[in-house]
Order: C-alpha cells, then structure tokens, then sequence
C-alpha cells in the first residue's frame, strides 16, 4: 500500500531579486494513513514551508508530492482548493474563528464550500462538536468560549469533511497549561482512532505526545538528535 503522503526530493526556492533562498532543499517523507507525526525544528529551519507545502497552500519548485494517491506538485490555484477542502483539515495558533457565528456555524463552513445541504451541514456539525466534547457549546459564540474550547471548534471545523489529514499548526501557541493538556489529549484520541495527524511545533512537550517526529533544520530532514527545542 502506498503512503498517505509521499514527498520525493521536495525543493522550494524562493527569489528576491537575483538571489535565490532554497526554503527547502531535497525533503523526502511518507506518512502513512493512522499516523501521528510531529515536525520540528527551529525557527528558519523549513518546518513552515514544508507545511505549507503539506497543506497545499504552496507547490514544490523541484520534486513530486502525493496525497491520497494525487499528484499535487503541479496544480493549479482552483485546483489545490478543491484537495483543501476535501483531502485536508487545517487546525492554526489562531484559531481562525469567526466572531459573529456560533460554533456550529464555524464548524459547517468548509460544507459550505463544498456545497452540502443545510440539514446535512447542520447534523455533521453538531456531531462534530459531540466528537470534540462541545455539544453543550454549540450555539456559543467564540467571544464565550475559552481558548481551549475555541480550538476544540477548530479541531471539529478540522474533522467535519471527514479529511484524509489534519494538518495542525502550533495549535497550543495561544493556549495556557490546562488547555494545551486538554487539546493534546483530544490529538491523543483521534490518533487512537485512526485519524492521520501531522502536526508543527517547536515545543518538546507537544512533539514528544506523537508517535514519530520529522526534525527539519536548513531546509532538510535531520536525525532527531539534532534537534533542540526553541
């Protein structure tokens, strides 16, 4: 079986002027399905740039990169939305939320963009919310929630289009001891239950709570020895 994500000699150079950064400098990676990855690294190391390229919120400038079996080095900008959207669940340090929706509304927007109905959006959304302990929360406003319940949303908002990945950014950035616990054990839960998590971070804390680690310094993949959290 071939992995979920397959990255093959990944470069991504950036171009100021006549100079030429290489951001990242021949990654190879695979991740497969069920996995619960966390990548660190410094700050300037790549880490952001391979996630953005994880994401598909960018393209390699050299090399290839397989999710779910789809080629998306190469798409186009309309086309890597659409792989968003269906394939990906973003959870990021600011929760993202929009302030004057309650927390189901927020959790439904991504059906919104894949044009599910109503009703149906409205019944994923609430299971969602159950999935991540806020049932209770669902016509609460993110100016009523706490910062660690405001990320719950983000991580249903995340699980709602049922993604092939959750892709998480810092997600405990923003967030104080007692809700970062509570975050990372719901990360605990759904790799438990299979759900493939990639997950960014600078802190040991948090990287030492998934099964494997990718350690990214100048651009490349490095042993894990050498990394030391910021």
């Amino acid at each position: 079986m071939s992995a979920l994500i397959s990255l093959r000699d990944v470069r991504k150079v950036y171009a100021t002027g006549a100079v030429e950064v290489a951001a990242l400098d021949g990654v190879s990676l695979e991740v497969e399905s069920g996995e619960y990855v966390a990548v660190v690294g410094p700050s300037g190391s790549g880490k952001s740039t391979l996630m953005n390229i994880l994401g598909c919120l960018d393209v390699p400038t050299e090399g290839t990169y397989s999710l779910a079996g789809e080629d998306v080095s190469t798409l186009d900008e309309t086309r890597l939305a659409d792989v968003r959207n269906r394939l990906i669940g973003f959870v990021f340090q600011q929760f993202n939320l929009l302030p004057s929706l309650p927390a189901w509304r927020n959790v439904e927007l991504p059906l919104v963009y894949a044009g599910v109905g109503r009703d149906e959006r409205r019944a994923r959304s609430m299971a969602a919310l159950e999935r991540v302990g806020l049932g209770d929360r669902a016509e609460h406003r993110p100016g009523e929630l706490s910062g660690g319940q405001q990320q719950r949303v983000a991580v249903a908002r995340a699980l709602v289009t049922e993604p092939a990945m959750v892709l998480a950014d810092e997600p405990t950035g923003n967030l104080d001891s007692r809700s970062t616990a509570d975050v990372l054990a719901l990360f605990d839960e759904l790799s438990r239950l299979g759900r493939t998590i990639v997950l960014i971070t600078h802190e040991r804390e948090v990287a030492e709570r998934a099964g494997r680690r990718v350690v990214v310094r100048d651009g490349r993949v490095a042993d894990e020895s050498m990394w030391s959290p910021a």
